[in-house]
């Protein structure tokens, strides 16, 4: 009884609670429940679309799905540069241990320092990083059969050149993200690419793929391109240069070849050159393309323009006698010499004697403007149009500016630069009949015009004149070959040392075509600074044109037009430089 009159008197117990107090709770709730519900018809209604796009970013994304870049192929179809699949390596560095026992094993697969491998690893992208792009399939299974936990595998193209150092300089090479770096790689990039397709796709947190969102966009692989070079024509010449390089321990050299009739570049070599397919320690003189990027000045090659552009204007014919006596000839406090007193030559006999008294003296019958413009019409002094990287134009200074001097030694190819390419390319005006012919990297299917320079009589004329150099009493004779008619003209050259001449370091190239009487190629080989003891281009560069011209009309199947045997008579003769 007495406990029950104490619950009651409990003053907590007995005190009423005010409505208001409760009334404004059940309010605060109220509107906590409506507050609630408008965020919710926010997120669900009017912010739907905001929403499902910051929560995609969190969980969905976009797949490239990378387009299989076209090949490269020869003139016959065969592979020069194509793709292949190969594995990627990529690792989660937050799910990776340490102190993995397989990680050394990796990192021998991958050819890779293990504290390179571990400093990858601790990235500071704890979600993604590269260990190892483009290796083999073969690695790719060994290194999945480690099941090293946080290490995975992506499909990838590698970039793979069956003809490896031989055609380096013309196919060039893709980097790891197969995009083209040099030669023809780097030209038609945008070709060869194709179009990459993508998948949307949701992933966990491990990078796992868990569903598509919507349908893949398939990539479009890149067109196959189909160039004007011939790989078979290519490796012989690129061998020969090689071997040519070697034996007279020069520092570089290069070979080019053109089929005139159509234009194409069948072979562009160069030495030292690199393999495209390992790429390591890369330097700047193996990857120059110094048949397109050296230039020089021509020497004795562009005797043969001088007279053309004589013949032309009706200043000389071919039997027109200049007196070189005594061998020497001084203008301007310079002394311009031959090799020997060739005394009353022909016009003929100057090419033939490589006669730069005789040239210059059949220059100072021209005018400085009219040998400019002939100049320019074969393409000196200007870049040629080739689809191709690095090509220069080389120099030949206005002819306003020229002194009696310089038209004098540009007669004989001093005072102006060309390259390799474009010599052989001006030298197509003498093998079509008096046009020059546009060149190509790529094959072509159409017929192509060319652009007259000289008359087919005057062309043909310089023809005789090449054949005449290349043969018995000429400075050529190594130029011969069995089977085929030859034409053309050594060079040699002083190489520039600052502001003069180096008296021991030479260039020496040797440029013609064959056969003499229907040109079906030209070809120009350059050493340069050939140290074993010859460096005139009739000896070091002329056995290399030979040897590329007979391989090289065999492999077209020309008919040959003469007998089995060379028409070399005698050693060749030294050339005037």
């Amino acid at each position: 009884m007495t406990r029950s009159i104490a619950y009651h008197a409990s003053p907590l117990l007995a005190s009423k609670t005010p409505v208001w107090r409760s009334k404004f709770i059940v309010g605060v709730l109220g509107f906590a429940f409506l507050g609630l519900a408008g965020r919710a018809a926010y997120v669900q209604v009017f912010g739907n679309e905001f929403f499902q796009r910051q929560g995609e970013v969190r969980y969905a994304r976009t797949l490239e799905l990378p387009a299989n870049r076209g090949r490269i192929l020869d003139r016959n179809g065969l592979i020069l540069a194509s793709s292949v699949a190969a594995q990627s390596i990529w690792a989660i560095p937050d799910d990776v241990d340490k102190d993995d026992p397989n990680l050394p094993k990796l990192a021998k697969l991958l050819e890779l320092k293990l504290a390179d491998l571990k400093r990858t690893l601790s990235n500071e992208d704890k979600n993604f990083v590269w260990v190892k792009r483009q290796v083999d399939e073969s690695v790719a299974k060994e290194v999945a059969a480690l099941k090293i936990k946080g290490i995975y595998q992506r499909k990838d193209y590698k970039r793979q050149y069956p003809e490896g150092e031989a055609a380096a300089h013309v196919v060039g090479f893709t980097n790891v993200e197969d995009i083209g770096q040099e030669g023809v790689e780097l030209t038609f990039n945008k070709n060869l690419s194709g179009v990459a397709g993508s998948r949307r796709v949701i992933k966990d947190r491990l990078g796992r793929v868990v569903e598509d969102v919507r349908e893949a966009i398939p990539p479009q692989d890149g067109p196959d391109l189909h160039l004007s070079i011939d790989s078979k024509v290519q490796f012989f010449a690129f061998q020969k240069l090689r071997e040519a390089v070697q034996q007279h321990k020069a520092k570089a050299g290069s070979v080019v070849v053109i089929d005139v009739q159509t234009g194409e570049v069948l072979a562009l070599a160069n030495y030292p050159t690199y393999n495209p397919n390992r790429r390591d320690n890369l330097s700047g003189e193996q990857l120059r393309n110094r048949a397109l990027t050296d230039t020089f000045e021509p020497g004795s090659t562009m005797k043969p323009i001088t007279v053309a552009m004589a013949l032309e204007a009706g200043r000389v014919t071919p039997h027109t006698v200049i007196d070189t006596s005594p061998g020497r000839f001084t203008m301007g406090g310079f002394t311009i010499s031959d090799t020997h007193n060739y005394g009353a030559l022909t016009v003929e006999g100057v090419i033939q004697k490589s006669s730069n008294v005789g040239s210059l003296k059949i220059a100072q019958r021209m005018s400085p403007q009219e040998m400019w413009e002939t100049y320019a019409a074969l393409g000196y002094g200007q870049k040629p149009k080739i689809d191709f990287p690095g090509a220069v134009a080389g120099r030949v200074r206005p002819w306003k500016s020229w002194r009696p001097i310089e038209q004098a030694t540009m007669s004989y190819g001093y005072g102006l630069s060309a390259s390799l390419f474009q010599m052989v390319h001006s030298y197509t005006a003498f093998a079509r009949d008096g046009e020059i012919v546009p060149v190509s990297m790529l094959k072509r299917t159409e017929p192509v015009v060319g652009r007259r320079v000289f008359s087919a009589q005057t062309a043909q004329s310089i023809r005789k004149m090449l054949q005449m150099a290349a043969g018995p009493g000429g400075t050529g004779q190594k130029a011969q070959t069995v089977g085929y008619s030859v034409g053309g003209k050594s060079g040699t050259a002083h190489k520039q040392v600052g502001k003069g001449y180096a008296s021991n370091r030479y260039r020496s190239w040797f440029t013609g075509m064959a056969p003499i009487d229907r040109p079906r190629i030209a070809v120009g080989v350059m050493l340069d600074e050939p140290s074993n003891g010859q460096y005139f281009g009739g000896l070091v560069a002329a056995p290399v044109f030979s040897e590329t011209v007979q391989q090289t009309l065999r492999i077209l199947g020309a008919t040959p037009d003469m007998g089995a045997k060379p028409q070399i008579v005698i050693e060749a003769a030294e050339e005037s430089f």
